[in-house]
């Protein structure tokens, strides 16, 4: 996905339906990479393999953003097939170990080992369990100022693929819920972008909208999410409804969000 010789960074979205059919749409829409997201959506282990499967007939790359750094949870989503993980809240360079840790086969980490499902279609990839560490990726999600602080410490842990900011919950620690635009903000923002530069690792982002996903990029952003699925649908419709109606969007019920 992170392919040095792209000539635009990868654009993404969320997946907020948490239902394959509206997946699978998406994902030939043109996006780069999709997120599945096993946080704040109510998509269960049991149901991941669906919506992969319908990604996986399109172009996107899937990206499943863990609902926590939890190993058992871990160990139960590679197995289902996801390859690049996003892990959620990560504060320190401890807890980033921790997430390699889940997603690496030893002797590298502590991942449990079984030889038949979906990550190795099903024991027909005879050498899976000596390809999987150098196939799996790990994406550490930075939702506070103290985990930007720690940015670099938490990029240099081996095994941590890109790191990603987390812009609602970032405006949230700050003081300015709900305001991803605000100036204090903004400015972490902006200076987590310039820190991943000297860091030398990619780094990540989601943004509401194309005009604050272009200031992202324009602050040196390697990839970036917009929007979501349902975000985008009902944006839509709220749009026309307008139209017909005579009357704004923002009147029809408009909430502004990162996702």
């Amino acid at each position: 996905m992170l392919d040095e010789k792209r000539d635009m960074p990868p654009l993404g979205t969320w997946l907020m339906s948490a239902a394959p059919g509206p997946s699978e749409a998406i994902g030939h829409t043109g996006f780069d990479f999709v997120v599945v997201d096993m946080e704040h959506v109510p998509v269960e282990v049991a149901n991941l393999p669906d919506i992969l499967r319908a990604v996986g007939c399109t172009p996107a790359e899937p990206i499943v953003r863990l609902a926590w750094n939890d190993m058992v949870m871990t160990k139960k989503v590679l197995d289902a097939g996801a390859q690049t993980v996003m892990v959620p809240f990560v504060e320190t360079a401890e807890e980033a170990r921790a997430a390699v840790a889940s997603v690496k086969y030893p002797p590298v980490g502590v991942r449990g080992v079984a030889a038949v499902h979906r990550a190795s279609r099903y024991g027909a990839v005879p050498d899976y369990l000596k390809r999987a560490n150098d196939e799996t990726y790990v994406i550490a999600q930075l939702e506070t100022p103290e985990a930007v602080g720690r940015l670099a410490e938490i990029a240099g842990v081996p095994g941590i693929d890109a790191v990603f900011v987390g812009p609602g919950d970032l405006s949230a620690a700050m003081g300015h819920i709900g305001d991803i635009g605000n100036a204090e903000v903004q400015a972490l923002i902006e200076k987590a972008a310039r820190d991943a530069k000297a860091a030398g690792t990619k780094i990540g982002i989601v943004g509401p909208n194309p005009a604050m996903v272009r200031r992202f990029l324009d602050y040196g952003y390697d990839f970036s999410a917009m929007a979501s699925d349902i975000a985008m649908m009902t944006g839509r419709a709220r749009d026309w409804l307008g139209e017909l109606r005579g009357q704004p969007a923002k009147e029809q019920g408009k909430v502004s969000s990162a996702y």
